[in-house]
């Protein structure tokens, strides 16, 4: 099977929250990209696939925190993988600088971020 991904994922473990219209769920992130990520799904949750959310979480050792509006793409048993879009400027700078710590390839960043600005 070809892997459709235009963007890497990283692994990265940290607390979340995931914000739908009627509820907040208490998550933890599992990977992350430029244009997605993917989630932990707790048994209280009752949203549906295409609903809009906000993925919130703060990162490590800091009081930044990253907030991303999302499109709910898939909800399998344990997990919920969630689409980018709309981004607010601070939140896209602090996960720029995530990824291309963790991506060890600048050349392969500055391409995602070409192919991120070119779909928006």
């Amino acid at each position: 099977m070809q892997n459709r991904r235009q963007f890497s994922r990283i692994m990265f473990s940290t607390a979340a929250q995931l914000e739908t219209a009627s509820s907040q769920y208490a998550c933890t992130l599992l990977d992350i990209s430029l244009h997605g990520a993917l989630i932990t799904k707790s048994d209280a949750f009752t949203g549906n696939k295409n609903d809009e959310a906000i993925l919130r979480f703060t990162l490590p050792q800091s009081d930044i925190e990253i907030k991303m509006p999302v499109v709910i793409r898939h909800i399998e048993e344990n997990h919920i993988g969630l689409k980018c879009h709309n981004i607010d400027i601070d939140s896209i700078t602090h996960l720029k600088r995530l990824v291309e710590l963790n991506l060890a390839d600048e050349t392969l960043l500055h391409r995602e971020l070409e192919t991120l600005i070119y779909q928006t």
